[in-house]
């Protein structure tokens, strides 16, 4: 079955025609379908699993937004400008200016529109700083989980109305000879297929993390690392784009992680690194500056021996932590050990037993004088770890690409050559985001930041051009 293909046809016929397709109902599918309806059109969301989940239902399902209502009722004080400084220092400056510009401006309205047109109850992290961010904007669920996310995401659409087409997998779209996108062709598991014509489209079916083949291409670093995206990520999009002339960027740009418990595969929170913990190799010894980030974590783990770390904290932080489900569930599978004294963990984790508590030491005397150690991280102000102290066995993971079709402020697709394609939008993974082209790049939340943020916006422009069309 051939999948990524543009096929021009001198006069498009379809068994049906919609105002709106929409490909993909993950987050940017769901937000993308919700806001399309508020606007007064009806979309048809087309689903390639029998239950819409994608890689939003893998994450912690966090936001990050500026200068909203949650965060003032924390007294958290934040603004526009100073979450686009953010995002655009941690990519070094390299991240598409207009789609930073973007979704900063839109990322809380789009969270408040969420809670109050479709009941999400949504609440902001206070508890802790993620790296990168000047201020705590990071909204979930009660849950903090995407589980959760992408379930009260599809339950809202359910009550809205939003038509759902499942094990529907778009594998062509086409063009007239003006080059317009007029529909697209959906296989079903039997192997038929459905001609749909739209007067939009919106790609909101993630990226390439998914594809081997394109992974070796432009992340070969962590082309054996552990997928922890949605195996339907395989380019579509991308490929779709290619053919049609759109422009690309950041095809390097991903979202990795070093904190997935092994071999349990369940995410731990970095939040178990940056409230003071920090990571070992099976020799018992640190080998880099942690507090940088979660997704260059992913390189840094994968590189060293076995692909294997172990995240030391103690029971303070995994009392924070426990607030995410992801957290509880490694905790109910027995991947969180916990022993009173660095020796005795050095042995639960079997561990050399001079190297580790070594380390430990080194660690609890950086953070007595505040300084800066040899790798970069400042503890000055971390507090101290105190027994009963905890390690949970994890390695390296790519979750999502960050490269992608570069959008304009509505969320249409741009052509590389100038211009932009008037009924093509994306969102998610299928558009650029704002990590720039380095792992280093991707500031905590960003993949649902462009997500929901793309989504809401994408929704909205197709709506607009299916009233006028």
């Amino acid at each position: 079955m051939s999948i990524g293909r543009v096929v021009t046809e001198a006069d498009p016929a379809f068994e049906i025609e919609v105002p709106v397709a929409i490909i993909g109902a993950g987050a940017a599918g769901l937000v993308a379908a919700l806001s399309c309806l508020d606007a007064g059109v009806e979309p048809l969301l087309l689903e390639r699993d029998p239950v819409p989940r994608g890689s939003t239902s893998l994450s912690a399902g966090l936001i990050p937004a500026a200068g909203t209502r949650f965060q003032r009722a924390h007294g958290i004080e934040d603004d526009v400008e100073t979450f686009a400084r953010d995002i655009q220092k941690k990519a070094h400056g390299q991240a598409e200016p207009t789609t930073v510009r973007t979704v900063a401006e839109n990322a809380g309205r789009a969270i408040e529109w969420l809670a109050d047109r479709h009941g999400l109850d949504f609440s902001v992290v206070h508890d802790f700083s993620y790296p990168g961010h000047t201020h705590r904007r990071m909204h979930g669920l009660p849950s903090r989980s995407g589980a959760e996310l992408v379930d009260r995401l599809r339950s809202a659409a359910e009550a809205a109305g939003v038509p759902l087409l499942t094990e529907a997998r778009v594998t062509t779209l086409v063009a007239d000879q003006s080059g317009r996108l007029r529909g697209l062709v959906a296989t079903r598991p039997d192997g038929t297929e459905e001609r749909i014509g739209a007067k939009a489209i919106v790609l909101a079916c993630c990226g390439y993390a998914g594809n081997k083949e394109l992974v070796r291409k432009y992340i070969p670093e962590l082309a054996e690392a552990v997928y922890f995206g949605h195996p339907g990520n395989e380019g579509e999009a991308l490929a779709w784009g290619e053919q049609i002339g759109a422009e690309l960027r950041d095809m390097t740009g991903h979202q990795g992680h070093g904190s997935v418990a092994h071999p349990q595969g369940i995410l731990v929170s970095w939040a178990v690194i940056m409230e003071g913990g920090f990571q070992v190799n099976v020799e018992g010894r640190r080998f880099w500056n942690e507090s940088s980030g979660y997704s260059e974590a992913g390189v840094a783990v994968m590189g060293q021996p076995g692909s294997i770390a172990w995240d030391v904290f103690d029971s303070r932080i995994a009392g924070i932590t426990a607030q995410f489900e992801d957290f509880r569930q490694a905790q109910a599978q027995g991947a969180v050990i916990s022993a009173e004294t660095p020796a005795e963990l050095a042995r639960l984790m079997k561990l050399p037993e001079d190297a580790f508590p070594a380390t430990f030491d080194e660690v609890a005397r950086l953070k007595r004088d505040g300084a800066t150690d040899g790798f970069g991280r400042n503890w000055q102000g971390v507090a101290p770890l105190a027994g009963p102290l905890c390690a949970v066995r994890v390695t390296g993971a790519l979750f999502h690409s960050q490269g992608g079709l570069v959008v304009d402020e509505g969320a249409r697709v741009r052509l590389a050559g100038g211009g932009i394609l008037p009924n093509l939008f994306a969102a998610g993974g299928a558009a650029c985001g704002v990590s720039g082209p380095e792992a280093g790049g991707y500031l905590s939340g960003n993949g649902l930041l462009s997500a929901v943020t793309l989504g809401r916006i994408a929704g909205q422009g197709a709506a607009a051009v299916a009233a006028t069309d």
